[in-house]
């Protein structure tokens, strides 16, 4: 049946759904990159909360989603920027949820990483008081059996004088790591709190902090998370990163030729648009796994459209296309986000964001897609 999709200025347009998805099958391990998928959290649509409050999780739809992405050979980056950390999930919660998801993790044997950050604090706070954060976090991942994501801090930014003091905790913290961790440089596209990181809104500059980091302790450093969404500036710093340092690509705009490579390298991936495009995009590295470039190109390429729109400005709220996108392809089972992210894009966005995805044959069963997308516009006033 046709629907009447909103489009900007009041307007609707018919658009046809497709009949049948693409329905990749799910499989064993991928061989030839690392690949985590960034996930959300599934809120609880029955809890009394507000905006402010602590976030309500439903915990089973939750684990279920990572199972999920597991079953397809993706690693699960958990309690990260998808996970809506600093935008509706607190400490506490994140806290929780890198405990559930581990233990979830050895129990269906799936890869996890966890992110750390400084979020339980509050307010302006000392470096040392920064330092005492991330330690605390990163006792909680560690502890969990994760390997640790080292997250941009928003109180490091705030509080940081120049390069000296992002070498001297960062050093800190890589000195006492357990495992080698994952450094991940957020733009301030995704948080604006994090302009200047590194020392210096120059991104040269900062760059150049950033690998001094990483050369002083290569042997703790697994990989860096590159986040800026320039495909020329990562490929630069990727192809200077010290011998077994890897490149996992957070650049939601240029993934596929990134993944690909070229002739000096390629960059793994740890991506947010891998939470809705998860067995796509383990269909797209199987393929590359076999040496078939192009044919990896020719199922991720068409995906940056639905990227590009769910992650366009202001880039931060693409979590509510993501979980729309979850519930639309049955994951769960309403559009509701902690914090009330899911009124963070307007109806026009959103129905944009279900054609694309749509046509890319994401939804395993597209008739219930096409109901709960009807369902959606008839709550907003759109008729059918």
């Amino acid at each position: 049946m046709t629907l009447r999709l909103p489009v900007p200025g009041g307007s609707t347009r018919a658009y046809e759904p497709r009949a049948e998805p693409l329905a990749p099958a799910a499989s064993g391990p991928l061989a030839s990159r690392t690949v985590f998928s960034a996930a959300h959290v599934v809120a609880d649509p029955y809890a009394d909360t507000t905006p402010d409050g602590p976030a309500a999780v439903d915990w089973d739809a939750t684990l279920a989603f990572r199972r999920h992405l597991w079953s397809h050979g993706l690693g699960v980056a958990e309690a990260m920027d998808t996970a809506q950390r600093g935008m509706g999930l607190d400490w506490a919660g994140a806290a929780e949820l890198i405990r559930r998801s581990a233990a979830e993790a050895k129990t269906a044997g799936g890869a996890i990483a966890c992110g750390v950050g400084t979020d339980q604090l509050t307010g302006p706070a000392t470096l040392p008081e920064i330092r005492a954060a991330y330690e605390e976090q990163l006792a909680v991942v560690e502890e969990s059996g994760a390997q640790a994501v080292l997250m941009a801090s928003r109180a490091l930014a705030a509080a940081a004088a120049g390069p000296e003091d992002y070498l001297e905790l960062y050093g800190h913290l890589l000195r006492q790591a357990a495992e080698p961790v994952i450094l991940h440089w957020l733009g301030p596209m995704f948080d604006p709190a994090l302009e200047g990181y590194w020392g210096s809104a120059d991104l040269d500059a900062a760059t150049e902090t950033f690998l001094e980091v990483i050369a002083a302790h290569p042997d703790k450093v697994d990989g860096v998370k590159i986040s800026l969404l320039d495909a020329g500036r990562e490929i630069a710093l990727r192809r200077r990163l010290p011998e077994g340092v890897r490149c996992y690509t957070g650049d939601d705009f240029h993934y596929p030729e990134l993944i690909a490579g070229d002739e000096q390298g390629f960059s793994h991936a740890l991506l947010g648009i891998f939470d809705p495009l998860g067995p796509l995009a383990a269909e797209a590295v199987r393929t590359l796994d076999t040496g078939d470039t192009a044919g990896f190109r020719k199922l991720l390429d068409p995906t940056v459209a639905l990227s590009r729109h769910l992650f366009a400005p202001p880039t931060r709220y693409y979590k509510t296309g993501v979980v729309l996108l979850a519930w639309l392809a049955g994951h769960q089972e309403h559009f509701t986000m902690v914090g009330g992210l899911h009124s963070a894009r307007s109806l026009p966005h959103l129905a944009r964001a279900y054609e694309l995805a749509d046509g890319l044959g994401l939804f395993p069963d597209p008739a219930r897609a096409e109901a709960r997308m009807r369902a959606l516009l008839t709550v907003h006033g759109v008729p059918q």
